[in-house]
């Protein structure tokens, strides 16, 4: 099983020649993207195979792989190949950034992949390795900018090649509408709402059917993403803010600090003393 490098580990994110990935897992060519988005960039052609489908990819691509996919990489005599490996967590800053990950771009109903041009390859070579490499070696926090930046430069021209009837007519996507919605809303209103009810009301249809549109998106009910928000929040608060524990319990909802140290006990199993002493 391959070995993610440290620094994906680390910080959530990583860059990576095709090449020195493929040496780092002993030269086995097959690959999982596990809970990890992908987004290569292929300056040469290669021909890749994605859950059994194979794709030939012309040189100038760029191709957006979520999470939990199988994926080969057959073998070339070009090195011309990037891979950019990163974590929900590492990129979701805003509520933008969520709408940009449960996009089409990652979640694709009509294959495996989406391939994007890139627009400028000589530019992008200077981007992700020129750039990217001396925001490294001056100061991670500069590093970790400039990724989240890159990242959302690819995002975006992707998300501009896709056609605007593929959208208006694909009712699936009507599915993606309602769960970026949620998404927002969700953002917008954990620290008071905690409840399916609530956002599903808000959207004015069921509970029933948010949590079916939820899993068919991401895999994951919808009262599960309530728990992974206001769960991911916590952790935030109580790592990096200076307030007690009550404080940060009344700031995200709770009514009381027992009640908030039971929902945080029952869903990390770590009691929030404890995770406000991990740093």
């Amino acid at each position: 099983m391959y070995k993610i490098t440290q620094q994906l580990k680390n910080i959530g994110f990583s860059l990576n020649k095709l090449d020195y990935i493929i040496e780092r897992n002993n030269y086995k060519r097959e690959f999982a993207t596990a809970d990890y988005f992908c987004i290569y960039i292929f300056l040469d052609d290669i021909r890749i195979i994605v859950e059994n489908v194979p794709y030939d990819i012309p040189g100038g691509n760029t191709v957006f792989v979520g999470p939990h996919k199988k994926i080969i990489f057959e073998k070339t005599e070009s090195q011309d190949f990037f891979v950019v490996a990163f974590s929900s967590s590492f990129y979701e800053r805003s509520t933008k950034d969520s709408l940009f990950l449960n996009s089409q771009v990652f979640f694709n109903y009509n294959s495996n992949i989406f391939v994007s041009p890139l627009k400028n390859i000589k530019e992008m070579k200077v981007i992700f390795v020129e750039s990217m490499s001396n925001f490294q070696a001056k100061d991670e926090a500069l590093y970790i900018s400039a990724a989240h930046n890159a990242i959302e430069r690819l995002i975006l021209d992707a998300l501009l090649n896709i056609p605007t009837e593929e959208v208006k007519n694909d009712p699936k996507l009507n599915y993606l509408n309602y769960v970026n919605r949620f998404n927002v809303i969700l953002q917008r209103d954990f620290r008071t709402s905690k409840t399916v009810l609530y956002y599903s009301n808000e959207l004015n249809i069921s509970s029933r059917k948010l949590t079916e549109m939820t899993e068919y998106v991401t895999g994951k009910s919808a009262k599960q993403i309530i728990i992974d928000k206001v769960i991911a929040e916590s952790k935030k608060e109580l790592t990096y803010s200076t307030s007690t524990i009550s404080q940060i319990s009344y700031d995200l909802g709770f009514s009381d600090e027992a009640n908030f140290s039971n929902f945080i006990k029952k869903h990390t199993g770590k009691n929030p003393s404890t995770l406000k002493t991990i740093k």
